[in-house]
């Protein structure tokens, strides 16, 4: 029985931390259509915090690819003072993504809702299929 309680305690921390950041993120980072995301990611720095592999099998024309797990390293390649449009595979990464940026002053910060995986624009691909 005692085991019963310490896992659903556990249940709960975990669901209670999920919320936090759900909300959080909600807060820090705008989440835009594909329309939205289109209309202004040519002026701001368009960010694929995807792995090396899964940009050059296909990324947004203009996109840097700055992976999440080098992000904290090569924070200095993003400006503070532009928008940042920052998209992944799916959108969890670019989430996280955004947390760190904003804990470094980051303000302007947006992601394509759905990721990569729902855009239907341009795209640039470096493997030959």
């Amino acid at each position: 029985m005692e085991a019963l309680y310490t896992l659903l305690i556990l249940l709960g921390a975990i669901i209670a931390f999920s919320l936090y950041n759900y909300f959080r993120q909600k807060k820090i980072l705008k989440t835009l259509t594909e329309e939205e995301f289109r209309a202004g990611y040519r002026k701001a720095q368009l960010i694929d915090v995807r792995e090396p592999n899964e940009f050059e099998g296909g990324h947004i024309l203009g996109a840097r690819n700055i992976p999440i797990s080098q992000l904290k390293n090569r924070m200095k390649e993003i400006r503070p003072d532009k928008p940042v449009y920052l998209y992944c595979q799916s959108g969890l990464r670019s989430g996280r993504a955004a947390q760190t940026l904003y804990r470094k002053g980051y303000r302007e910060l947006y992601h394509l809702q759905g990721g990569f995986k729902k855009w239907s624009g341009r795209i640039k691909s470096k493997k030959k299929v």
